[in-house]
């Protein structure tokens, strides 16, 4: 799938080698990147997400395990040290797949939701984030950048490596320290998310050793039903 929308890389300089995982620094790509809070910012950071592009502007990727309990669930993205810059956002809507509200399908553990301002205001969060596009059809070893929270952290991780196909249905990335709380974390292949951080093991359950279902028809159905929602 196309771009949809023009991309910010960080500065190269400032990305470490394929295989290392360091704090990221604050950049347009990350400000999309946040942590997803039980309630209130007070109330502890588990999960990541990002903004993607959408027309109405204001949807959100992340794993569809996140996603249980979306009536407390809020969403800060470019969070750093205890801010939320670009305010707190909560969830309007939820999108995953049948086969994960059934029976928990790690292959369709990708999910977008739609979100408003927490304290009941108008604005859009691609107002003032941007949003990344969703790409999908990527090859079996695209290198990948991931962006995300550990839950331990007050600042986000970036790592990039070249992935493997686990199986037909799940992507593997060797990438260090991407522990609890990194669920969710955009796979962004040249600036598209192709993956979010789940799926086989909830994710994985080495933080050295990642995982996430394959972006495929189902992930860009629930992506096109959640962008027409938010209108």
């Amino acid at each position: 799938m196309a771009a949809l929308v023009s991309v910010d890389l960080p500065d190269a300089a400032a990305v470490p080698p394929l295989g290392v995982t360091a704090e990221a620094g604050s950049d347009r790509a990350a400000d999309r990147v946040g942590a997803l809070f039980a309630g209130t910012l007070d109330g502890g950071h588990f999960c990541t997400a990002a903004v993607v592009h959408s027309d109405d502007r204001n949807v959100i990727a992340t794993a569809a395990h996140c996603l249980d309990d979306p009536d407390t669930t809020v969403f800060a993205p470019g969070y750093r040290d205890g801010k939320a810059p670009y305010g707190v956002w909560k969830l309007t809507g939820v999108h995953v797949a049948p086969d994960w509200t059934d029976g928990r399908d790690p292959d369709q553990d990708i999910a977008f939701a739609t979100v408003a301002p927490a304290d009941g205001g108008t604005g859009r969060i691609e107002d003032a984030v941007g949003g990344f596009p969703v790409a999908t059809g990527q090859p079996d070893d695209v290198t990948v950048t991931i962006l995300g929270y550990p839950a331990a952290d007050e600042a986000p991780l970036r790592c990039a490596n070249t992935t493997g196909l686990f199986s037909r249905t799940q992507r593997r990335i060797d990438c260090p320290g991407l522990s609890g709380g990194t669920s969710g974390s955009p796979w962004l292949a040249d600036g598209a998310v192709a993956g979010v951080l789940g799926g086989h093991e909830g994710g994985g359950t080495d933080p050295d050793v990642s995982y996430s279902a394959v972006m495929g028809d189902q992930a860009l159905e629930l992506y096109r039903e959640a962008a027409v929602s938010a209108g």
